[in-house]
């Protein structure tokens, strides 16, 4: 555990053990043109449907019994993909994650889009999900809000209530602490809710597309352990600097464990960067 390949997902699958994830959170290309350093996000739409197949394919067997599938995407090929998810999992939310995008701008021959939807799946009901540690805070603003509360020591605590199927949660911003050079990166925030929510301490969170490595960032801050794939080397490096920031360690990756592994016929060859525990 706790290991970041440099790789292809669909090339290095076979190093996951089935049955050994507690938690599937991938944020992959959506298909809209970004620049993720690659041509990851250049297909037309029947291959990137094509290639989302064969990537849920491979890695749903890595995933328990009771284990959760939490994907982000785009309105415009959510339908298709939650209807193939919805074949081998049961689908639990649709969650829409408000940006909070200013109102000004966008198109004027259409509504502009400020949302993205986060499918949310799971094997059977015996999943794992911790309403209580991700309960939002009671305040003034929230008091008419269904709260949940406790007896303690001869008074009553408030626990706050259970999020809703809509996140407002603003974009990462470019001059937000937490910003990193990637077209389409996840605020922190939003991650950790997930992770908190359906994977248990100590448990295991598998991210097919680390991008930045907020899904290891999160997993740090919340002790839980982590293992994925970033096929772009620049975005790698972006993630030993953000955990050197977060647990002051010399670096993520130890030069003692980088090596360069072939991934193709084509002879070419990517790092393979493992994190020393």
């Amino acid at each position: 555990m706790n290991k970041i390949f440099n790789e292809d997902v669909l090339l290095g699958i076979s190093k996951i053990e089935d049955d050994s994830i507690d938690l599937i959170l991938t944020d992959p290309p959506y298909c809209l043109g970004k620049d993720y350093g690659n041509d990851s996000d250049q297909k037309s739409s029947e291959e990137y449907l094509k290639w989302t197949y064969e990537w849920i394919d491979a890695v749903l067997p890595k995933l328990k019994k009771n284990g959760s599938f939490y994907i982000f995407l785009s309105w415009q090929y959510s339908p298709e993909i939650f209807v193939y998810l919805k074949k081998k999992l049961r689908m639990v939310n649709e969650i829409i994650w408000d940006r909070r995008v200013p109102s000004m701008g966008g198109s004027t021959r259409k509504f502009s889009s400020v949302h993205d939807n986060i499918g949310f799946f799971v094997n059977n009901n015996d999943y794992h999900f911790d309403i209580d540690s991700i309960r939002i805070p009671y305040d003034e603003e929230t008091k008419k809000a269904r709260t949940r509360s406790i007896f303690v020591g001869k008074k009553w605590l408030e626990m706050g209530y259970n999020p809703k199927d809509i996140w407002s949660t603003s974009r990462i911003h470019a001059q937000a602490p937490e910003r990193e050079k990637h077209p389409t990166q996840k605020p922190l925030e939003i991650i950790e809710r997930i992770i908190k929510a359906s994977c248990p301490k100590g448990g295991v969170v598998f991210d097919p597309f680390m991008g930045t490595g907020t899904t290891a960032v999160a997993c740090i801050a919340n002790n839980r352990q982590y293992v994925g794939f970033e096929i772009n080397k620049d975005y790698c490096e972006i993630i030993t600097e953000r955990i050197k920031k977060y647990n002051n360690r010399v670096s993520l990756f130890e030069e003692s464990n980088i090596s360069v592994i072939s991934l193709n016929k084509n002879n070419q060859s990517q790092l393979s960067f493992l994190l020393a525990k």
